[in-house]
């Protein structure tokens, strides 16, 4: 009996030893590193890091309070009215108002909004619309309707969780905002690393200096045989391609014969190495329940015969970014399109002169069908809205839109991240991005 005690009392300090050891605390410093822009949108990890929404999307995907503390609508939602949450502030100070909403929103308008007019009514900010918005709430979710403020500094501050604190030998420094109106996060800081290779950011991460690192669809295989830690979302980024429709391809034959000549296969096979899913509708058939009934198999018969022989002047295919594998890509479309007597060069260096066809990555927010298809249609130059909810009219409003071929999907790709051990309870949201704030770090101590 002796020894049973004193084996049952070896196993219970072990465990609570390695409680200790694993337990979630306040403080630490989290590393990041990434291959681009940490303030691009809409996807920058600065800008998820340091501004906040009216709303945002809960684990289970539906919409939350977040810098709105309730809402509601009238007029058949063409009218919403958005309560702001008391006692937010700035991370200069400066107290939100509805005013500073209505005006951060009016900034966003710049780029079309799905509004007609905002503006500030007392405590709340009013949307009206000549067309019906239901889904208003999920879209206000959307990170290009952040709010935001600039200072009299002329920095531009947000109400995030954590405000930037300076710029060190080209790293960015994220401190944790004490009077978080969600709470404070657990962790102190954040650095964040841009500009770093996917090579540089696997190398830190296996020696200790990285703690979250970008995983490339194309190298998910490697990462896993090489037993990282991987958190990896749905299909969330969509490879397509914009042909313009003026120029030597104002013939709308010539634009669906590049559609028919993209071998999707290919690239999804060999580049992607059979990561996400191919695709030639806007939206991933997981949401939509539809987009199999798009046809994305390489006609390169069809595509000669839309040509009908004649021989186009030279056209230019550019890539809207410099990640290797969009280069990649672009090089093999290259291929499919001389192979159907479409005579194109890629576009050299990161030239941002107009082409004839652009290859470009659109990271989706929404998540609901209909918000998609929206978002989907205005980041491919459509400024109309879709009026109806059900699959049948989104699938004709999608197929009306396509049949122009100005626009033609590829891949839906999953967004992933390498994490280290030490890293805690983080998690991805809805479109792919890690939740920092709701994350912490090993106690060591």
């Amino acid at each position: 009996m002796f020894q049973r005690f004193v084996i049952s009392g070896i196993l219970l300090w072990c465990a609570l030893a390695a409680s200790a050891r694993t337990r979630p605390h306040y403080g630490g410093v989290l590393r990041i590193e990434i291959q681009g822009d940490p303030w691009q949108a809409p996807d920058g990890i600065a800008r998820q890091l340091t501004m906040d929404g009216l709303t945002r999307l809960s684990d289970t995907n539906t919409v939350e309070p977040a810098l709105s503390s309730h809402w509601e609508s009238r007029d058949a939602d063409h009218r919403w009215q958005f309560w702001i949450r008391d006692n937010v502030q700035f991370h200069d100070g400066t107290p939100l108002t509805a005013e500073a909403v209505a005006a951060s929103l009016t900034q966003s308008c710049r780029d079309g909004c799905p509004w007609t007019s905002v503006h500030a009514v007392g405590s709340s900010v009013v949307f009206i619309s000549f067309s019906p918005l239901p889904d208003l709430p999920a879209q206000l979710a959307q990170s290009k309707f952040f709010i935001a403020h600039q200072s009299a500094q002329g920095t531009l501050e947000g109400t995030g969780a954590f405000r930037v604190t300076g710029f060190p030998n080209g790293i960015m420094l994220f401190t944790a905002n004490d009077d978080y109106w969600s709470g404070r996060p657990l962790l102190d800081t954040v650095e964040v690393q841009p500009k770093r290779s996917i090579r540089d950011q696997w190398i830190d991460l296996s020696i200790g200096r990285a703690d979250i690192v970008e995983v490339p669809p194309e190298m998910l295989r490697q990462a896993q045989q090489q037993h990282f830690t991987l958190l990896t979302s749905s299909p969330v980024n969509l490879l397509l391609l914009q042909i313009a429709s003026g120029g030597p391809l104002a013939n709308p034959q010539l634009r669906q014969a590049i559609a028919l000549a993209v071998d999707r296969g290919a690239l999804y096979n060999v580049i992607f190495q059979k990561e996400g899913e191919v695709t030639a509708s806007l939206l991933p058939n997981g949401m939509s329940g539809y987009a199999f009934l798009f046809p994305s198999e390489r006609n390169l018969d069809r595509a000669h015969e839309l040509r009908g022989g004649a021989t186009p002047a030279q056209l230019t295919l550019r890539v809207a970014d410099g990640n290797p594998e969009m280069h990649l890509c672009a090089e093999r479309i290259v291929l499919d399109l001389r192979e159907a007597g479409l005579p194109v060069q890629l576009s050299s260096g990161n030239s941002r002169a107009s082409s004839d066809i652009l290859l470009r990555r659109v990271h989706l927010e929404a998540n609901d069908p209909r918000a998609a298809l929206d978002e989907m249609l205005g980041a491919s130059g459509q400024s109309t809205s879709v009026l109806d909810t059900d699959a049948t009219s989104l699938y004709r409003a999608e197929k009306d839109f396509l049949a122009a071929h100005t626009v033609v999907p590829l891949l839906w790709m999953p967004q992933a991240y390498a994490v280290s051990e030490r890293v805690r309870d983080l998690r991805l949201s809805a479109d792919g991005n890690p939740l920092i704030a709701d994350a912490a770090l090993e106690d060591t101590k």
